[in-house]
């Protein structure tokens, strides 16, 4: 798809060259006057011009118009228009994010939240293209990368079905453990970023601090995304804000989908009961910073549907500018084709 609105020229100066399509349309109309007069002589044929009316004089004029149209489209050309082009992106990697933590247990989601996200998760990676490489993190207490990227749907669904609930829930480091594994040249330390100089005794003055590097616009990364499966809920690791704008920078997208319902449902264990939630406003944040989607799931057959339907756009659409003459030219040389085929059938000449 051609955005229009947004074109721009490599050559503006060679639009003047459009002038003179006026010029070629005074002078087709110069020529069927002409043409008129000369048929003054003839009373017969005037008569039954007349006679045939505007739709005789439309087809006369038909391949004048394309003609003309056609010059005007190439002359168009001559100025070499780009305009940005949105194109289907071929997707190389996906990582899940899935949420394992105890709040996973909450059964808003039939049978429990764990159970509704493994068998969409299962749907999603079914419905990958083949040449598109999955990978899972599993996020508790900490991240941990339990399948890198691979294209064996058995090994995912393994390593799906493999998850134990936890506590604890560090929704950034396992941005961040997704994020060094799509992007390994980004050089992402996730033990250094999540616990600092705690991770590295010898160096007493270490900061939670991301790596430097130019920042790239968000959603500008075509081969690669995240796609986060979580309540919302982050109270460990790395912060998820300063994950997902970490990111942004590198361009990578991050979808988020919501588990479960805002009423939430109460979890009770070990003599302690607790309220569990959807808290939305966090996984709306992370996939409005990143140029991601959204989604809601308040029950398991819309979650499946919501993953069915997200695995069939995550070949994200990428846009970028491009120069389009060849568009205009082709467009212009059909043009003045179809003009001259027209005449060429009605009159047996060209014009």
């Amino acid at each position: 798809m051609i955005d229009v609105t947004a074109m721009t020229f490599q050559w503006p100066g060679m639009l003047w060259l459009l002038l003179a399509v006026p010029f070629l349309v005074a002078g087709y109309a110069w020529l069927t006057a002409r043409g008129r007069r000369m048929a003054l002589a003839y009373a017969g044929l005037t008569m039954a011009d007349a006679a045939a009316g505007a739709r005789t004089r439309f087809r006369r004029h038909a391949p004048g118009a394309l003609l003309l149209l056609g010059v005007a489209a190439m002359l168009f050309g001559v100025a070499r228009p780009q305009a940005p082009v949105t194109m289907p992106s071929r997707q190389q990697a996906v990582i899940l994010v899935m949420d394992v933590s105890g709040s996973m247990r909450a059964t808003d989601l039939k049978p429990n939240r764990l159970a509704a996200a493994q068998a969409a998760a299962k749907l999603f990676i079914a419905n990958q293209p083949r040449h598109v490489r999955v990978g899972i993190v599993a996020v508790a207490g900490a991240a941990a990368l339990v399948q890198s990227p691979t294209d064996s749907r058995d090994e995912l669904s393994q390593a799906i079905d493999r998850f134990q609930l936890q506590r604890g829930s560090a929704v950034g480091s396992g941005l961040l453990m997704a994020l060094a594994t799509l992007v390994p040249e980004a050089g992402i330390d996730v033990e250094q970023l999540t616990y600092g100089a705690r991770a590295r005794p010898w160096l007493r003055d270490a900061k939670r601090k991301a790596p430097e590097s130019k920042p790239v616009p968000p959603g500008s990364n075509g081969s690669v995304a995240i796609v986060l499966l979580s309540d919302g809920e982050s109270n460990t690791g790395f912060d998820p804000l300063e994950a997902a704008k970490l990111a942004a920078d590198h361009g990578v997208r991050v979808h988020t989908i919501g588990m479960g319902t805002a009423a939430g449902t109460t979890l009770g264990f070990d003599g302690w009961s607790m309220r569990v939630r959807l808290n939305d406003g966090l996984l709306k944040k992370i996939s409005a910073m990143t140029e991601g989607e959204y989604f809601q799931a308040a029950g398991a057959e819309e979650l499946k549907g919501i993953y069915g339907g997200l695995a069939t756009r995550i070949a994200l659409e990428k846009t970028r500018t491009m120069e389009v003459t060849a568009l205009f030219v082709g467009a212009g040389i059909a043009l003045a084709l179809a003009g001259a085929l027209v005449s060429l059938f009605r009159s047996s000449r060209i014009l």
